[in-house]
């Protein structure tokens, strides 16, 4: 397998800059334009010296060596760390790849990792979870998930059905011996435990991927109700153009902020009205595809005028989404139009005012309070965020609610194995044991370059 070398740090200016190689030349590579006192590389050492271009002096360096197995890759690593600067890092990455290097793909590190048995593959999208993560609580999900949280219940709930599996089996292939019988008490018991392990698993999911996406808002209205007034007061800054004239957003801003640890992406749209305006349409449509992609809807409206067509409109048109109607300009006008009660409820309504910044806090706690129970804390907990996890999870589910079912129907015992190894099979492809290659390189794909 080819040696492979990246830049592992950002690129731009910064106190240090790291190039990477992992492979059985690592050392062997270095070697070549690399000086130092010392000659010799033991493992897990740094060794101070300088890096050069032929006789041209690059840099002052410390190079980190590390000895397979005992690698982040389970290969040869050689960490060269330079000073932090574009030309710098490249210059030596160049060296490199001149002296037998190859330039690794995305995430390559990390999938040789894999492939070299030093994580799972749960751990490995645990890796750029971690890189993404942008609150605490995902953090520490990402964390739990590369220590090995995930793949542990996974491993053991297989394991267990694996148990069962091996002696059905062995009573069908080999009924001559002696091998204690298995009753269907003990199916289903095993089964029944498997199932409610994996469906607390998959009802954690909602609120991992909370954890992880964040809440997706739109705020929408007809024009002039205050949409961009209510995005600036949530971002604290004035992000939108704001101005008596209607129609003044015509296209989606999209920005996000963090609420009591909860991610919330906060679209503004433009005004949802009746228009033969070219480009106003365009912004329309743009808006209600805001709305279907979104989990919870703010509707605005003018408390300070009657209340109009489009208004009645857009209330009906969002019957079935989840919403908050809240009745802007309260400045103005502190009493809600009783025509509003014939299309919503007091429980989806909430008096604010975005121009003197009234309700804002109440509005942004109501939104978490509603999509996450109580506050997220990821210490003893065990919550998946990732998509195909929850699908394989569920596939299993499916798989040993078919066992339990042909349990209580009496089907005989040797019959129940092709749904058990299905089952056994979805539980693979969390860990990456049974899994196609072009779903590992589509995980590996979303890493960066040096991971």
């Amino acid at each position: 397998m080819n040696t492979i070398a990246a830049i592992s740090t950002p690129i731009g200016h910064g106190g240090i800059g790291i190039v990477r190689m992992s492979g059985e030349k690592s050392l062997d590579i270095v070697k070549k334009i690399f000086k130092s006192k010392h000659t010799d590389f033991e493992p897990n050492t740094i060794v101070y010296g300088k890096i050069y271009d032929n006789d041209e002096l690059i840099d002052e360096v410390l190079v980190s060596y590390f000895k397979a197995p005992n690698s982040y890759t389970g290969e040869d690593i050689v960490e060269v760390n330079t000073h932090g600067g574009m030309l710098v890092v490249e210059r030596i990455l160049e060296l490199l790849l001149k002296n037998g290097a190859v330039l690794a793909e995305a995430g390559e590190f990390t999938k040789r990792a894999f492939l070299n048995g030093k994580i799972d593959l749960s751990q490995a999208e645990a890796v750029v979870d971690l890189i993404n993560s942008k609150t605490k609580a995902e953090n520490k999900t990402s964390i739990k998930q590369l220590e090995g949280d995930l793949g542990n219940k996974i491993r053991n709930i297989k394991t267990s059905i694996i148990d069962v599996l091996v002696d059905l089996e062995a009573n069908v292939d080999y009924p001559e011996y002696d091998i204690e019988e298995i009753s269907r008490e003990k199916v289903t018991k095993s089964i029944e435990k498997a199932v409610n392990e994996l469906c607390y698993l998959s009802d954690s999911y909602e609120e991992g991927k909370i954890i992880k996406e964040g809440i997706n808002i739109a705020i929408v209205g007809k024009p002039n109700v205050g949409k961009s007034s209510l995005l600036n007061r949530l971002l604290k800054e004035e992000r939108a153009i704001v101005t008596n004239v209607a129609g003044t957003t015509r296209d989606t801003i999209e920005e996000s902020i963090i609420h009591k640890g909860v991610v919330l992406n906060i679209i503004d749209t433009a005004g949802i009205h009746e228009t033969a305006d070219l480009v106003e349409n365009i912004g329309v449509e743009k808006s209600k595809q805001a709305i279907d992609n979104a989990d919870l809807v703010l509707l605005l409206i003018d408390n300070s005028s009657q209340i109009t067509k489009d208004d009645i409109d857009l209330l009906t048109s969002l019957e079935n989404k989840t919403k908050f109607v809240l009745i802007n300009k309260s400045d103005v006008n502190e009493t809600i139009n009783e025509m509003l009660y014939k299309y919503t409820n007091n429980d989806e309504m909430m008096l604010i005012s975005a121009k003197e910044n009234k309700g804002i806090t109440e509005l942004l706690d109501k939104i978490v309070d509603k999509y996450v129970k109580s506050e997220i804390d990821m210490s003893n907990s065990l919550v998946i965020t990732n998509k195909r996890h929850k699908e394989a999870i569920d596939k299993t589910i499916d798989a040993f609610n078919n066992v339990l079912s042909s349990c209580k129907k009496g089907v005989p015992l040797d019959m129940l194995s092709i749904d058990i190894q299905n089952g056994i099979s979805f539980l693979g492809e969390i860990l990456g044991d049974n899994v196609s290659e072009d779903i590992i390189n589509g995980i590996f794909a979303k890493f960066c370059l040096g991971k």
